[in-house]
């Protein structure tokens, strides 16, 4: 199952710093003019996550297989991009693809780095984003409805759902609120969703600051904090030259790095987790003397669907699910010592999987 997370802003923002930082790679062209980035640079990156690294000491784990997000770099939006302004449409349509928006903002000063506006107003630059996007859904949203009149005329259930979605969604953009503000029915949900219209998509904010403020941020990154705190959003504080420095490094320098810059971790390992946190993702893991693996599912998915992730015969053949949780599987010291405690629970096609859940699945074949 892959997430997939787009990069975008204004250009010079540090979009593609971030993005070479992020996949340790010079594969997205980093440079001081608009639209550098032509075609959008596709990354896998893993997860960071310490339980896994945990579970395989214990297993003795001859691999250790993290589970990955997608970041793709998307070239730099301009006011009027909804238009076709700059490379709009193109770009439009490469957010389109996305899960969710890493929403790059320009929260540092400096002189040698043009700014399309010529200022440094981060809370200014999210706002002609989200209105291109809310402007490209309009017009979406318009042409749509239009093409859907024959067929209501028609009696047709479906177009009627469809039109009655849309219309709300129109509502909302008209009175200037994404269309993600609307709150839909579960019921509604598989229909609103294959919409598929770009304000729906979950933001995150990423504050690029100078390296003196990696560490605490400053006022522009707070304004977006507030910003953020006011829409139900999210945000991240990261330095991308610092993350692109760091990026060079091997392991142990690395940290003697960031412990020289006053930071506990990595600003990238933050954004990978909230980009994670912001697609409402959890893991569970499989665990034996061959591999570690951890396992990207929705929240609230059942065993049978969990086991799908692995394979799909998994899911049509399964029986049960064998189940350790992680704490219990740390504590008994690996799957023998937790069966023996008897904290390995057998498991049904109702249960939720947990985070952090050590599974094993039974299936027919």
């Amino acid at each position: 199952m892959g997430f997939k997370v787009g990069i975008v802003g204004l250009p010079n923002v540090g979009k593609s710093t971030t993005f070479n930082a992020l996949t340790k790679t010079a594969a997205a062209q980093a440079a001081n003019f608009p639209f550098c980035t032509i075609e959008p640079n596709v990354g896998d990156v893993g997860v960071p996550d310490d339980r896994l690294d945990k579970l395989a000491a214990i297993a003795s784990s001859k691999q250790i297989i993290p589970t990955r997000m997608t970041f793709v770099d998307i070239a730099g939006l301009v006011k009027g991009a909804s238009k076709g302004e700059g490379l709009g449409n193109q770009f439009l349509a490469n957010i389109r693809e996305t899960d969710a928006i890493a929403h790059v903002l320009r929260c540092f000063e400096d002189d040698d780095v043009t700014h399309v506006d010529d200022r440094v107003d981060p809370v200014a630059d999210a706002e002609t984003i989200e209105t291109e996007l809310m402007l490209a859904d309009l017009e979406s949203i318009e042409k749509r409805r239009q093409g859907l009149v024959r067929k209501i005329k028609g009696n047709d259930k479906e177009a009627k759902e469809q039109d009655r979605l849309l219309a709300l969604a129109q509502e909302a953009i008209e009175n200037d609120k994404p269309a993600r503000t609307v709150e839909i029915d579960e019921d509604d949900l598989k229909m609103w969703n294959s919409l598929q219209l770009l304000s729906t998509k979950p933001v995150l904010y990423v504050c690029n600051v100078g390296e003196s403020e990696a560490s605490e941020g400053n006022a522009h990154s707070a304004a977006v904090a507030e910003m953020a705190a006011a829409q139900g959003n999210s945000h991240v504080i990261i330095s991308a030259q610092i993350e692109e420095e760091i990026s060079q490094l091997e392991a142990e320098e690395a940290e003697m790095f960031l412990g020289e810059m006053g930071l506990e971790e990595a600003g990238l390992d933050r954004l990978i987790r909230a980009g994670y946190e912001l697609l409402q993702l959890q893991t569970y893991f499989t665990v034996g003397p061959k591999e570690a693996r951890a396992w990207t599912i929705r929240k609230n998915t059942a065993a049978p669907q969990a086991a799908g992730v692995i394979h799909g015969d998994f899911e049509r053949g399964f029986i049960r699910a064998e189940t350790i949780a992680y704490d219990d599987y740390i504590a008994r010291n690996g799957e023998q010592g937790a069966k023996e405690a008897g904290k390995m629970r057998a498991e049904g096609k109702g249960y939720v999987v947990q985070d952090g859940d050590v599974m094993h699945f039974l299936f027919n074949t």
